[in-house]
């Protein structure tokens, strides 16, 4: 159970208020800065959650930290007085900041800060959105902004669902209207067991990396995940007791919002039609746009150029008659009464706009090996939806480095395999901007990553770069290129465990929008762009016949019965199966037979002593064998390089090349303590260069093995270049490869036959 304590502090700050007037915003700060709060969370594994507020950014509208371990993150979040005016979203803006100080790191760039967004720090920004918007009120149109800023890392609590957490309490604590709170927690499984907010070690052997937000009464906000091939009742499990532990976390955040909460502020209600405008709206375009919705013939463009057309008719007819019309106004209430009218239509028939039936996967059309340069290729086009993937195999070398903050936060320093998404305006028949990637393409392509990564073998020995474009879009994009993915990863003939198939999932709800009870619910395979937009649900799941491997879930509501999510993933098995099935027509298994383009890998093994020969000063003939055939030369262990090459031609001419280079070294076998005759070549102040046979690249024999005195030149002992001494062999040494040779071992045995001689001597003058 949650338990608060509370502690006073009898410091006040009067800050100048620019949203609000002076007097009153002094007051509120005044009156909550003197007070202090924090609630603590206990885990059912025994982990301790903190919340704070009361003592850090008091000029906000609402501020907390939140801590697990010794990882702790800050929120803030601040909403505008003014509204911005009629719109059909709430203006929302989250951002998260990773810092290197918060780690006792510093940036490693030129600037030695932090700059621009990382990939993590968007994707984490997403995270925490989907996360507070559904339970912001309707038509709330206050620019809102939440910062989260990290305040200490200690690389083994992960700060993204700390971050969720925060800002939950921190909207609690505010007076921004918001029907929180909410929880968040990370489930893992491992070895049959479900870990709640496991450990970054932890999440390394864990075969689910799942994150679920929820809200009271058991209801589902959002969920994100990936995990490698896990089966459906593990996952259903695992949800259940996130779910579970969540409301831990909820009852600790009311308390402290009871205890630091500030009043919520009043806002006005949106401006709305007269009765009668409205009922003149409805009698002139109700018939007509029941009519468009079903009229099955229609597509994408069809259906939306004949609800504009009866939009801008039926406008104009009112403002013939009503020369003070509000327009933006008469707008909106059109388009919330073709929401009806199609939500409506779904309850009524079980039919969809398009004719198909809730459980219908649209018309599947797929095809390989596209084009012959490229290693891997497939097109996937669900209905009007069509996504081309493009597989390219490259060396190590190329894999993805990640930044030092991700590798702190993830434990991950390199991808071997990433997925680029790419979604241009013209898939939409629309002209835009074309440049860097918005969020939504790093997220979506995030997404189809953690669907694919989960089947690619660890020991691929290339790195692989998956590219999807949507050549035209009407829903569902992102699992698209799932499906095309891994087609494309199999035509390139990557091992991969399991072919692959994604499919988003919707759900059209009949519930009391004062009291949230649902009545009814309809969940719909196969989302389409209308059914997304003018739905309540957008669940992505992708994985094999076996299992799955990740999951995103978009809830439009304020949460969702578990019920429906364990319908909804089970009506999602059925579907990917159907994709898979038609996807194996196509393409069963990875290609086994090789492409005349597809790259090779081959290790070949240098002694030693020719490694500098092969590599060159300065790694200068590596660099050559490059630049003339493209290979790749990378020095591995045990005088082993890897080479990589493009194709198999560009391996042959490498490989003739390193023969070049070690083929004059080929040497006869010296015995181990074998006695050689040796010729100094040269001579040098730390020894003489000398060759044991004709052709052999000089080695040198130091002053330290020349004899049994100390030598400190060669000169001392009267040696000349073309000089011929005995040596003995004593192999090469393991970690250099030179050889090892003495003279002054062979020094010893003639000093001591000497002396043995001399003492005979003596011993027969003296008898």
């Amino acid at each position: 159970m949650a338990t608060i304590r509370l502690l006073r502090q009898n410091k006040f700050i009067i800050p100048c208020g620019k949203r609000k007037s002076a007097v009153n915003h002094v007051q509120q700060v005044r009156k909550h800065s003197e007070l202090a709060s924090e609630a603590i969370v206990k885990f059912s594994n025994g982990k301790i959650m903190t919340f704070s507020t009361g003592k850090l950014a008091r000029m906000a509208d609402g501020s907390a930290v939140a801590t697990l371990g010794d990882t702790s993150v800050m929120v803030t979040t601040v909403s505008e007085s003014q509204s911005l005016g009629s719109s059909s979203f709430v203006p929302l803006t989250v951002d998260y900041k990773q810092k290197a100080s918060a780690a006792g790191r510093i940036p490693t760039n030129f600037f030695r800060r932090e700059i621009g967004r990382t990939e993590h720090e968007v994707l984490t920004s997403r995270l925490i959105d989907r996360s507070m918007r559904p339970l912001f009120p309707n038509n709330y149109n206050y620019q809102t902004q939440v910062m989260c800023n990290m305040l200490a890392l200690d690389g083994t609590n992960d700060p993204d669902v700390l971050s969720i957490n925060g800002a939950s309490a921190a909207l609690a604590v505010s007076d921004i209207p918001w029907n929180g709170p909410i929880g968040a927690v990370r489930v893992g499984f491992v070895d049959n067991e479900i870990l709640i907010n496991p450990t970054r070690h932890e999440l390394q052997q864990s075969s689910l990396n799942l994150i679920v937000t929820a809200a009271q009464q058991n209801l589902v906000i959002m969920l994100e995940g990936s995990a490698n091939n896990i089966l459906l009742q593990d996952l259903m499990k695992a949800v259940k007791v996130g779910v579970k532990e969540c409301q831990n976390i909820i009852h600790a955040i009311q308390n402290l919002q009871k205890k630091s909460g500030k009043p919520k502020r009043t806002v006005e209600p949106p401006a709305e039609l007269s009765p009668e405008v409205l009922n003149t709206l409805k009698s002139l375009s109700e018939t007509a746009i029941h009519d468009v919705f079903t009229n099955y013939k229609h597509d994408k463009f069809s259906r939306d150029k004949a609800l504009s057309d009866i939009k801008n008719d039926v406008l104009n007819k009112m403002k013939e008659n009503d020369s003070e019309l509000n327009v933006s106004l008469a707008t909106a209430a059109f388009s919330e009464l073709s929401k009806n009218i199609f939500r409506s239509l779904i309850f009524k028939n079980n039919i969809r706009c398009d004719g198909r039936k809730l459980t219908d996967v649209r018309d599947i059309k797929c095809q390989v090996d596209l084009f012959k340069p490229l290693h891997g290729s497939a097109l996937f086009q669900r209905g009007q939806t069509q996504v081309l993937c493009t597989v390219t195999l490259d060396s190590p070398d190329s894999a993805l480095k990640m930044d030092t903050m991700t590798m702190l936060t993830s434990g991950i320093k390199e991808k071997n395999f990433f997925l680029h998404y790419e979604f241009p305006p013209y898939a939409t028949n629309e002209t835009g901007r074309s440049g860097p990637l918005n969020r939504r393409e790093m997220g979506h392509g995030a997404l189809a990553e953690r669907g694919l990564r989960a089947v690619i073998p660890d020991d691929y020995p290339f790195t692989i770069r998956l590219t999807s474009e949507v050549m035209e879009s009407n829903g569902s994009s992102s699992m698209a290129s799932v499906c095309g993915g891994s087609m494309a990863l199999m035509d390139a003939g990557v091992p991969v465990s399991a072919p692959v198939a994604g499919i988003a999932m919707g759900l059209i709800t009949n519930y009391e929008k004062d009291t949230k009870h649902m009545h009814d619910y309809r969940i719909l395979t196969d989302l389409l762009g209308i059914e997304d937009y003018l739905g309540d649900m957008d669940f992505k799941i992708a994985g094999t016949r076996k299992g799955i491997t990740a999951l995103q879930a978009d809830i439009k509501i304020a949460g969702l019965p578990l019920k429906i999510v364990m319908d909804t993933l089970e009506q999602a098995h059925e579907g990917r199966s159907h994709i898979i099935n038609i996807m194996n027509k196509e393409i069963l298994s990875p290609r086994k037979e090789k492409k005349n383009n597809m790259p090779v890998t081959e290790t070949i093994n240098i002694p030693a002593h020719l490694r500098g020969k092969l590599m060159g000063v300065g790694g200068s003939n590596i660099k050559k064998i490059f630049l003339q055939t493209g290979v790749h030369v990378n020095y591995q262990e045990d005088s082993q390089f890897v080479l990589f090459a493009p194709n198999q031609t560009a391996m042959n001419e490498a490989k003739e090349i390193v023969d070049e280079l070690t083929k004059h070294q080929r040497e006869p076998t010296l015995e181990f303590g074998g006695i050689y005759t040796a010729t100094i070549v040269e001579i040098k102040d730390i020894g003489v260069m000398i060759t044991l046979y004709p052709g052999m690249q000089p080695t040198l024999l130091h002053n330290t093995q020349l004899d049994q005195r100390q030598v400190n030149h060669a000169s001392a002992l009267d040696m000349q270049v073309g000089q011929e001494i005995q040596v003995k062999y004593f192999g090469r040494d393991p970690v250099s490869g030179s050889m090892r040779i003495s003279r002054k071992v062979l020094q010893t045995t003639n000093v001591a036959m000497k002396n043995f001689s001399n003492r005979s001597t003596l011993i027969q003058q003296a008898k």
